[in-house]
């Protein structure tokens, strides 16, 4: 469900829920400890003007020892009691700040998890990384220190006012008209380190970015012995973000002597003014005490009010990042009133008239593309690199929406079903493999964890994958580290096709998936997929004719058109795109004349029979 986007202290309170009265309750704690500081130098003045320089003071000493003793005893233990509410306070905030960041952390995981691919192809891994870690680190910080400090040094500041007005509202008035001058320079400050607070955040996301790009591609790195450039390129940004940091930094520090002379500047003006009032016995020795002991109430939370602008910033940068995918809602998601399918799919695909065309993009990758696949076929597509063969197939499981035309499943246009529903009877296996740092057996059962260790191990015969991994150290059970590291592209591949078979989807996808394998197993599990112990119907992205020529329908995708469509045969006799392929594959050159197919050809050249209608030899028959 969307949620209504609030302001950044709101958002913060909603995500509080379940633990706000605990966060008021800290924030009275903090205003209670606070004006309880009010108490003791209360206690001080009576004490003083009482017992130590009143005139009655000596009498007083005599007739009321137990009234001065228990002011003593009085101001020991709210000594403590104000330490305890103090401890309370900080502890409980920081249990709420934790609470609060677990809340968002979950919840920006699990609306990135349900992201669309074009939110993929806009944000860096990098940035997200970022997003989830240091960007809410300043937010927790925002909840457990910056808004305490800020209740703490609002309420001490009108405790101590109210308190100096009561005493003495003409040296009240003195002291606090220096504050006007420390307000203008923590505005000048304001203004100045919010756009380095983002600055700093930007520079933090690029380096992350750069540091996250080179671990996952370390061996592209070395296998180019680019080892030392990208040490520069990171040490580039990495100074980048140090430059950026010190001068954030030092922001504060040029700003700091103003106002820290400004708040220096309230003890001499007590010490001018209370020592004139004082002489002229319009205030006690016991308020002059007061105020002094006091005067720090007003100076530090001055003194502090840059460190809180500080941190506001930093957490006003951050949050505006947090907050951006926070409320962010995906494109493809479930319509109102979507076809509720909970059955098993019967695996027919129609296109109607599709094209499409990315957001970003200029150009139509796909025109008019018009094709239907019965339940149990199988339809190989085929085409030169960039002709929108992925984005094709990209378009049945929703990763995108089509800009023109429909996608049909059993006959009901995709928009209109439930995405795990769909997805769910999909499965899918790509060139570009992503296997999680898991073990064989949990990579295979990613789809459907509750399998059988005997049907991991019959997926894995599908595919051809059993043999290989029989011989691993540990078995189904050997790590295969991050993104399937020490194993060959083939064997890669070979437990993707099994972690998509895992699933016994409807619609089996398969883009290019035995690109990295040997042709004796590609046949094997060519085999496998014609025997399947379930119905599916299969679309499979392929280059190699050895692949396509058993497919009950072949597609010729050429700029982005379907231009041949028909079977292996078929495409044989139109001597189209499909028949140039296959005699490029086979080693017989384009032209009319070139070097013999004839598997029984000896090694002198001859002039090519070319091929027949089933493409084999014309000359003796055998398959070429």
């Amino acid at each position: 469900m969307e949620k209504k986007r609030h302001s950044k202290l709101a958002w913060l309170w909603e995500n509080m829920k379940g633990y706000r009265a605990v966060y008021v309750l800290c924030l009275v704690g903090t205003v209670t400890y606070n004006v309880m500081h009010l108490i003791v130098p209360y206690m001080s003045q009576s004490i003083i003007d009482l017992f130590l320089s009143g005139e009655q003071a000596a009498e007083n000493l005599a007739t009321k020892r137990n009234l001065f003793w228990e002011l003593i005893i009085a101001m020991v233990l709210l000594t403590f009691l104000r330490t305890a509410i103090v401890y309370l306070s900080c502890m409980g905030g920081e249990v709420v700040s934790q609470k609060a960041l677990y809340r968002i952390r979950t919840y920006l995981f699990d609306k990135i998890e349900r992201q669309d691919m074009h939110f993929y192809a806009t944000y860096r891994t990098g940035d997200l990384m970022t997003r989830l870690t240091g960007d809410l680190d300043a937010v927790r910080h925002m909840i457990a220190w910056v808004i305490r400090t800020i209740v703490e040094s609002l309420a001490l500041m009108a405790a101590t006012a109210v308190y100096f007005f009561y005493m003495d509202w003409r040296l009240a008035l003195c002291l606090f008209a220096i504050a006007p001058f420390i307000f203008l320079i923590i505005i000048l400050f304001k203004n100045k380190v919010a756009p380095r607070h983002r600055a700093l955040r930007e520079k933090l996301a690029e380096m992350n970015t750069i540091s996250q790009e080179n671990i996952s591609g370390n061996r592209v790195v070395k296998a180019f012995a680019r080892e030392k450039y990208e040490i520069e390129k990171f040490d580039e940004s990495n100074t980048s973000y140090s430059q950026t940091n010190q001068k954030t930094a030092l922001t504060w520090l040029t700003y700091y002597p103003y106002v820290e002379s400004a708040a220096n500047l309230m003890p001499v003006a007590l010490l001018l003014v209370g020592g004139i009032f004082l002489i002229q016995e319009q205030i006690t020795m016991g308020q002059y005490v007061a105020f002094s002991s006091l005067i720090w109430a007003i100076a530090n939370p001055m003194r502090q009010l840059g460190s809180i602008m500080n941190e506001f910033q930093r957490f006003s940068a951050a949050s505006d990042k947090v907050m951006e995918i926070y409320y962010s809602q995906p494109e493809i998601v479930d319509k109102p009133g979507a076809v509720d399918r909970p059955e098993r799919f019967q695996g027919r695909i129609e296109f109607k008239n599709v094209s499409f065309q990315y957001a970003d993009g200029k150009l139509p990758i796909l025109r008019n593309v018009s094709f239907t696949a019965e339940p149990g076929e199988t339809i190989a597509i085929m085409g030169e690199t960039g002709c929108g063969k992925t984005s094709l197939i990209q378009l049945i499981p929703r990763f995108y929406e089509p800009t023109e035309g429909e996608v049909l499943v059993d006959g009901i246009a995709v928009q209109d079903m439930k995405l795990r529903q769909l997805r769910g009877n999909i499965g899918l296996a790509t060139q570009d493999v992503l296997l999680y740092s898991d073990s064989i057996d949990g990579n295979i059962a990613f789809g459907d964890s509750h399998i059988t260790p005997e049907q991991v191990v019959k997926f894995a015969r599908y595919s051809a994958a059993s043999d290989f991994i029989a011989r691993m150290p540990e078995g189904y059970d050997t790590i295969v580290g991050e993104r399937g590291v020490g194993l060959s592209g083939g064997q890669k591949q070979r437990i993707s096709l099994a972690r998509a078979l895992a699933v016994r989807p409807a619609i089996l996808i398969l883009d290019d998936t035995t690109s990295a394998v040997d042709m004796e197993t590609e046949k094997q599990i060519q085999h496998s997929l014609s025997e399947l112990d379930f119905p599916c119907t299969k679309i499979i992205i392929a280059q190699r004719i050895s692949t396509t020529k058993y497919a009950d329908k072949i597609l010729v995708l050429q700029d982005g058109r379907i231009t041949e469509s028909g079977s292996h045969e078929e495409l044989i006799a139109k001597k189209g795109y499909y028949y140039q392929v296959v005699r490029l594959q086979t080693g017989q050159q384009i032209s009319e004349q070139g070097p013999s197919l004839c598997p029984d050809a000896g090694a002198a050249e001859q002039q090519s029979p070319g091929l027949d209608a089933g493409g084999a030899c014309a000359e003796c028959g055998k398959e070429v």
